[in-house]
């Protein structure tokens, strides 16, 4: 089986969530969280993490309107993620993050670990819930195109 190193990205405008996943591809945690300064700088934490990991693919969560839109942060992210995934040389992949910074902070609460102060723990549980999102797609995806219990001889189609 193919490993998985993906890198999980919650993008904001003052902090980028990290998540990473085991090499199965089946558990996305939390890793760490950027404090963005300088794009330069920021890389370098990421050319970091991305060596230590040897990291595949970068997943963004893409923040849609709730009426499905690329709206204005949105853009910015694209942006960022784009600029990113050129510096480090990697594929990038969005995921919509509609709510994973509310779904985050409800887990970060149901488990005792949340603090308003710790804006970081809760970019770091987003950028795990949309890696997780992106990770579990994925496993469909690969399910039905391989169909005949991974054989390849399937013959569903994604549609």
């Amino acid at each position: 089986m193919e490993r998985v190193a993906a890198l999980g990205l919650d993008i904001g405008k003052k902090r980028v969530g990290v998540a990473g996943c085991d090499g199965t591809g089946l558990i996305a945690t939390g890793l760490t969280t950027i404090i963005r300064s300088s794009f330069v700088a920021d890389i370098a934490q990421f050319k970091a993490i991305v060596k230590e990991r040897n990291i595949k693919i970068l997943v963004a969560g893409l923040p849609y309107t709730m009426a499905g839109e690329l709206g204005f942060q949105a853009q910015q992210v694209q942006k960022y993620a784009q600029k990113l995934a050129i510096a480090l040389d990697l594929p990038l992949e969005y995921i919509d993050e509609r709510c994973t910074s509310l779904e985050a902070e409800e887990f970060l609460k149901a488990k005792k670990q949340f603090s308003s102060w710790d804006k970081g723990a809760i970019d770091r549980e987003a950028a795990a819930i949309i890696l997780q999102q992106w990770l579990d797609r994925r496993r469909r995806v690969n399910t039905v195109v391989l169909g005949d219990n991974g054989k390849g001889t399937g013959s569903q189609s994604l549609d």
